[in-house]
């Protein structure tokens, strides 16, 4: 049976042989980087199943290589493997075309579950980075992303409002305005012909955004 085949990029070597070790019993590691610059060059040629990436690289970004290789390998599947935990850096993830986002503290216990996850097409998140209003917003934002009609920021906003955050909440987590939430949401009610704040929520529920 054929092995998936995975690409890691980090400009960690003692983390990508860790990495590489954890992983070859059960899939082929084709290829490694140090670089994002690297790694858009070479990528397509190696035909990955998966690319687990850091975000932050020489060169250029994980963020930035990841979403670029979406477009490249529209098939592949990216997983992000960092350390960092701020919620914009998830979301970022997220929209360029991530489906798994691991700490590297939660690697050797979460990483190969990650990979299986994904290779079912689901959605992966540290299960640390999973609860509360931090973990709601990146789980939901996924299945919030096939609303249609809706830029992505409207999106996120609707999501905020469906857990029950007031527009000064959703504010602070979106790091807008309070002001701009509200053209946000008043946008959405004009645009999707809702009429009040209610009909508003309801319409973010029956499109996948999951009430706290």
């Amino acid at each position: 049976m054929k092995r998936t085949r995975v690409i890691l990029a980090d400009d960690h070597k003692l983390l990508i042989d860790a990495v590489k070790n954890l992983l070859e019993p059960e899939y082929e590691v084709v290829g490694t980087f140090s670089d994002g610059g690297e790694l858009i060059k070479s990528a397509a040629d190696l035909s990955p199943d998966i690319v687990i990436l850091d975000v932050n690289m020489p060169t250029m970004n994980g963020l930035t290589a990841g979403a670029r290789l979406k477009k490249l390998i529209p098939k592949v599947k990216l997983i992000f493997l960092t350390m960092l935990l701020d919620m914009d850096t998830v979301s970022e993830a997220f929209k360029g075309g991530a489906s798994g986002y691991v700490l590297k503290s939660s690697a050797a216990s979460e990483l190969v579950k990650a990979i299986r996850e994904v290779l079912r097409g689901g959605n992966f998140v540290t299960p640390c980075l999973s609860e509360g209003m931090f973990g709601s917003f990146v789980q939901n934002f996924k299945r919030m992303s096939s609303a249609p009609n809706l830029t992505l920021r409207q999106k996120e906003v609707l999501n905020l409002l469906v857990e029950g955050r007031s527009m000064k909440e959703v504010a602070t987590v979106l790091r807008i305005t309070p002001r701009t939430v509200a053209f946000h949401k008043y946008t959405m009610m004009e645009h999707l012909n809702i009429r009040s704040s209610a009909e508003l929520i309801t319409y973010g529920m029956r499109h996948g955004a999951a009430a706290h």
